[in-house]
């Protein structure tokens, strides 16, 4: 009987539930990647839009090296410029920087700096050049014009998108962790520098009275390094393809939706905005079964398990005396060590240590064997480790990369080698604290159970709210026009000043009146006496 009622009821059940679910037809999304690492996680957003059946172009750069100009979830659309952001260009940079790094001097550290804004100079003229041609080839921008895209989805982190959007006036979409030079939050969000730490800076959201002091300066200068060295170049081609009186900094925060490669397990807490979605550990997943040689030389790790180590996608290889220190290191630990490394051969590897130009490193994260993972500090990686529970031994060299292991490290979940110094015995320290001391994989499961206990799964929330701003043409009513506000009106100094300047009419009107009345009773009282 029951069984008969289900079947009628079922289907009926089944339509009513459809007809609650938003609909949306195949839309037309543009996408303007960066290349990379930041590729990386948009080409998933990408697959997930392609198999819910949306039309997805991608613009690709003469000198992208990740972003492939054939794949079965996109049509590509190659530009003839380079955009910047090149393998060799970043290969032979990220190379110099370890050198001066290992110098270990604070003459060191400031000549980093001046190297990464040299470089970034570097590369935002580059791709100032590639969005000049970009625009200047009629018959490209009338094809853009031509498709009617529903929108655009882009990565601030360079400008070409951003721009882009704004000319052919379409709904934007970020994929964003940075913009040009600074975290996304600090573009929107409001950040007060008393405990949201600026980055780069390594400092938490507990800072003592001197830390909030460089939070501030390192604040000021960045913002004005910003302005004074990267803001020319892209103000000229606002006011020359958008309009008159426009700047870039505007256009960046006037997106729909800034879908956000963090959330506040990875982020300390701070204020947000409504157009602002978490997404952090979108690119994480369950792991699959290994490569049944892969399989085999992980169980032959016993109960001691295996440490693997990648440092992403920007570093393949580490200067010969620092490779030679860490492969002997592991060549004394009882673990296995799968080495993802590009480089030369250390002499003094291992037998314990398989050495490869790729691996599986989700697949490896979730192996129930894995003890630990020595990372780079990148994001994807951080994430993929907190979503499995594995605990990191940091090796932070570039960009935004010691910030992620020091917040990692506040948290309990990681410690991190000084690539300046680091040496067998350095090296060797911090892996079998990592490895012996329960507290770190304890704290890095908290995280995980954290990070999954979610109503919706990261992806699945970054892909409703693409199809939000599909179907409604844009999100404006979660975005503020605080960004239309000069920065005076924003921070209400008119207004503190209109207030002293009242208060101090107030004050000069009572004293006046009193310095009257007080004038007027010692004339009264000179008056009298002279009678």
């Amino acid at each position: 009987m029951n069984g008969q009622v289900f079947q009628v009821l079922g289907p009926i059940m089944l339509t009513l539930l459809l007809m609650t679910v938003p609909v949306v037809q195949s839309g037309k999304v543009l996408v303007f990647p960066v290349d990379g690492s930041h590729w990386v996680n948009m080409n998933i957003l990408i697959e997930a839009l392609h198999a819910k059946g949306h039309n997805v172009t991608v613009i690709r750069m003469a000198d992208s090296w990740y972003i492939k100009e054939f794949s079965p979830h996109y049509t590509s659309i190659n530009l003839k410029s380079d955009g910047g952001f090149g393998e060799e260009f970043l290969d032979m940079f990220v190379s110099r920087l370890m050198v001066i790094l290992r110098k270990g001097s604070t003459w060191a550290r400031l000549k980093v700096e001046i190297e990464m804004w040299e470089s970034s100079l570097k590369m935002i003229k580059t791709e100032s050049e590639m969005i000049v041609n970009m625009f200047e080839d009629q018959q490209l921008m009338q094809s853009f014009k031509d498709a009617k895209y529903d929108l655009i989805l882009t990565d601030p982190a360079m400008f070409g998108g951003v721009i882009l959007g704004h000319y052919l006036k379409l709904p934007i979409v970020y994929n964003v962790r940075w913009t040009l030079y600074d975290e996304g939050h600090f573009a929107i969000a409001p950040s007060p520098l008393s405990y949201v730490p600026f980055p780069m800076l390594e400092l938490s959201d507990h800072m003592s009275f001197f830390q909030r002091v460089k939070n501030v300066v390192m604040y000021i200068i960045t913002e004005a390094q910003g302005a004074f060295l990267f803001g020319p170049y892209y103000n000229a081609l606002c006011e020359r393809f958008i309009g008159p009186g426009t700047s870039y900094f505007p256009l960046i925060q006037s997106a729909d939706l800034w879908l956000h490669r963090v959330d506040f397990i990875f982020e300390f807490p701070r204020p947000t905005m409504p157009n602002i979605v978490y997404m952090g550990g979108f690119q994480c997943k369950p792991s699959k079964p290994l490569p049944q040689d892969l399989e085999d030389f992980v169980q032959s790790s016993g109960e001691h398990g295996v440490i693997i180590m990648s440092l992403g996608t920007l570093i393949g290889q580490l200067p010969d005396d620092v490779a030679e220190a860490i492969a002997e290191a592991f060549a004394e630990l009882p673990q296995k060590i799968i080495w993802r490394y590009k480089g030369k051969r250390p002499s003094a590897l291992g037998n314990n240590t398989l050495m490869m130009d790729w691996m599986p490193q989700n697949d490896l994260l979730g192996h129930p064997k894995t003890r630990a993972f020595v990372a780079h500090g990148g994001t994807n990686g951080i994430q993929e480790a907190i979503y499995h529970g594995v605990p990191i031994i940091g090796f932070g060299l570039i960009f935004d990369q010691p910030d992620n292991l020091s917040k990692m490290r506040v948290k309990g979940v990681a410690n991190n080698v000084d690539f300046a110094t680091v040496d067998k015995d350095s090296f060797l320290k911090t892996v079998k604290e990592v490895l012996y001391e329960p507290s770190y994989r304890e704290n890095m499961q908290r995280l995980s159970k954290l990070h999954k206990d979610v109503p919706v799964k990261p992806l699945d929330n970054a892909i409703f709210w693409i199809e939000f701003v599909m179907r409604h043409k844009g999100a404006a009513h979660l975005r503020t026009d605080s960004y239309k506000m000069p920065w005076y009106s924003y921070h209400s100094v008119d207004v503190i000043l209109f207030l002293l300047s009242a208060v101090s009419l107030i004050i000069l009107t009572i004293y006046a009146v009193i310095k009257y009345f007080c004038c007027r009773i010692c004339m009264r009282k000179t008056k009298n006496k002279s009678k």
